[in-house]
């Protein structure tokens, strides 16, 4: 920049007072490159000037800021203005003795102002003229501390949980039997904070119009909404692309969504390639790379899983499944019940609905259809699906859908519709989040609709009821890998005279966002039963005739169909399940508390539960800020009952709640992946 030649006091150097600020702005550790501040609260400077010093009488300081294209300048008084609401600067008189050579000054940006990376010049006159320096760029966050941010939270155990926390727990599976699944956001890693200030810039809001980005960007339901888009392959310069696909071989070279671990190597990964889309992710994958720019951006978020979660392509609040006579569940509707779908929860203020929608709101990065011509959904209040209030931006109706709609079940014989019955209790039967400072599930099924925790356990039936018939279906225990799966059918005989059925029991294995697959064991029997009586059908399905068909997920698709020989009349009974599977055993030499830069080991063990030899068996193990890389080994026989054991060091490189992760696969068995994960507390040396 030029300036006009003049004399007197120069600019020497700008001290940005990093780890001070940082301390005060709650932002320490989430760069090692820029000043990161919040909007709203003063930040510390310190002038540093040449010889004779400066002096008040003599120059006059001011500042200029900018994002991109847009400048303010405003000038550095000596009394802090608390009424003005735009940018102000400030120096304490009794900081400052005549001709200082150091001088402090505070800086303080408007609550409203955008988020973004600035850069920051100072400006120095006096009676010859000015001179304008460069003092440094710094990165301004949305700021859930000050009260008068849209994103202000005011407790603090909230703010930890949902701000500050870079370690999380997923939960997967279904709702008798959940997964969980420890997902590290890394929102303290290295570049992580500058990738996703450049999520912004890169994103075609930014490209089509900078002004009209830069100025929106004060606004958190903007930067959300934009977030949600760019997370999804909708856009070229997107984060993740999406793969559904239940064939290894059909990733190529794309990583396995249930191999990432953490967010951080994601979004590194793609600032590094140029901005490519990282291959690849499905919804827990989306939603844990939303929650990881969320926190760093400074908006409060937290990962939500919806158990049985509508994706309903008609819109109408109904899903159709279809049932062959026999128990055999068909692919038939475009619309599918999703055993669990994940997405994220944002806390903000909602001045474009009314403030009885502020507070939690939905997004879905996960890419599902196109709204106003991106992947992106939401943000939807969850007070206004609670209300049945689906008139409200931001794709409200979709959401109210995932949670609420019917389910109509349908047994078709030879073309023909011989029974049909309406679910309304099982779609968002459990909602769940990472309770604040535990690994325990948290339920939000009540905020989002007014009902009570309605789903069965494991051995409470599932039922049906015709006037006459009463038919209902239960596992007796959670059923495990290995072992055999038992379950029992019950039929009440309620009429008056005796009838004679026949039973069929259906079992298929599933992927957790698509129809039942191959099916993998059934039976069919023929049943007298008197009046008043109660028949109680005992079946076991041999673990080794589900093992092997299983898909990644170990679910399976359970039905019973009874049939009245006389009357014709069906009842149909089903239950969907995941199998557990052992974990793999992980022990830290010395106990789970590690120190910073010091090598500590671990030994990881897996003993092989199933009934046959398990070919090519590769063991890894990695952990973020815990072990560079992966560590790998290999046996190539492991018979049942062996046991397969490795020895792991790591050094760990950032402080608190760290985990290890340990995967193995088989060559013969290549859709199983056993899975177990250790957590370790790394305190400073």
């Amino acid at each position: 920049m030029q300036t006009p030649q003049t004399a007197g006091v120069g600019l020497n150097h700008v001290k940005l007072e990093v780890k001070e600020n940082h301390m005060a702005h709650h932002t320490v550790g989430l760069s090692g490159t820029h000043l990161v501040t919040r909007r709203g609260q003063p930040f510390k400077l310190l002038l540093h000037f040449n010889e004779p010093g400066f002096s008040h009488h003599y120059e006059a300081l001011a500042f200029q800021v900018l994002l991109g294209d847009l400048a303010v300048e405003f000038p550095v008084t000596f009394l802090e203005n608390m009424t003005n609401v735009g940018w102000r600067a400030w120096i304490y008189p009794h900081e400052v003795l005549p001709r200082c050579v150091s001088v402090p000054v505070r800086v303080c940006s408007p609550v409203s102002a955008s988020v973004g990376l600035y850069e920051l010049n100072l400006i120095v006159q006096n009676s010859l003229g000015q001179r304008c320096y460069s003092a440094g760029r710094f990165i301004l966050l949305c700021n859930p501390w000050l009260k008068a941010d849209p994103v202000y939270l005011p407790d603090e155990g909230q703010r930890e949980e949902y701000v500050r926390n870079d370690a999380g727990v997923l939960y997967l599976g279904t709702p008798h039997n959940i997964t969980t699944w420890h997902w590290a956001f890394g929102q303290y890693e290295s570049e992580v904070l500058e990738a996703c200030v450049n999520l912004l810039q890169v994103s075609p809001q930014h490209v089509w119009d900078r002004r009209r980005d830069y100025l929106r960007r004060s606004d958190p339901v903007y930067i959300s909404r934009v977030s949600c888009a760019m997370i999804n392959c909708g856009d070229d310069r997107s984060v993740l692309e999406g793969s559904w696909s239940a064939d290894p071989q059909a990733l190529g070279n794309g990583v396995d969504p249930a191999d990432w671990t953490g967010s951080a190597k994601i979004l590194k990964l793609w600032a590094a390639t140029h901005f490519r889309p990282v291959c690849y992710g499905q919804c827990w994958v989306f939603a844990s790379v939303m929650c990881t720019v969320m926190r760093a951006l400074g908006i409060p978020c937290r990962v939500v899983t919806i158990f049985n979660s509508a994706h309903n392509t008609k819109g109408n609040l109904i899903m159709e499944e279809y049932y062959t006579d026999s128990g055999q569940k068909l692919d038939l509707s475009q619309s599918t019940v999703w055993n669990f779908h994940v997405w994220v929860e944002c806390w903000m203020t909602r001045p474009d609905l009314g403030s009885e929608f502020d507070g939690w709101q939905v997004l879905d990065p996960t890419p599902q259809e196109r709204r106003a011509g991106m992947f992106c959904c939401g943000p939807c209040s969850v007070k206004a699906v609670r209300m049945r209030n689906v008139n409200l931006l931001y794709d409200t109706p979709f959401i109210f859908a995932s949670v609420n709609a019917d389910v109509i079940t349908v047994v078709v014989r030879d073309g023909r519709v011989v029974s049909r019955r309406v679910d309304r209790k099982r779609v968002g039967s459990h909602i769940y989040t990472k309770h604040i400072g535990s690994d325990r599930p948290q339920s939000l099924t009540c905020n989002y609709k007014c009902v009570l925790d309605n789903l069965s356990r494991y051995g409470e039936p599932g039922h049906d009821i015709s006037q006459s018939l009463q038919v209902s279906l239960r596992l007796d225990r959670v059923p495990v890998m290995g072992e055999d799966i038992a379950l029992t059918v019950t039929v009440r005989n309620t009429g008056h005279s005796l009838r004679i059925f026949r039973e069929h029991v259906n079992a298929q294995a599933k992927v957790y966002n698509r129809g039942a697959q191959q099916t993998l064991w059934e039976t069919h029997n023929r049943l007298h039963v008197q009046p008043g009586e109660v028949l109680l059908i005992e079946h076991v399905i041999p673990h080794g005739q589900y093992e092997s068909k299983l898909t990644s997920d170990c679910l399976i698709n359970l039905a019973a169909v009874v049939e009245d020989e006389r009357t014709q009349e069906h009842m149909l009974v089903s239950e969907e399940f995941n199998i557990s599977i052992p974990n793999i055993s992980i022990q830290v030499t010395g106990g789970d508390t590690v120190v910073l830069h010091k090598e500590h080991s671990a030994e990881v063990s897996f003993t092989n539960i199933f009934s046959t030899a398990m070919n090519d068996t590769v063991l890894t193990v990695e952990g973020t800020s815990l072990i560079q890389g992966k560590h790998q080994s290999r046996l190539y026989l492991l018979q049942p009952g062996q046991v397969m054991k490795t020895k792991v060091t790591f050094i760990p490189v950032g402080l608190g709640v760290k985990v290890l992760h340990a995967k193995l696969t088989f060559r013969n068995l290549p859709a199983l992946v056993i899975r177990g994960t250790h957590k370790v507390s790394v305190t400073p040396a």
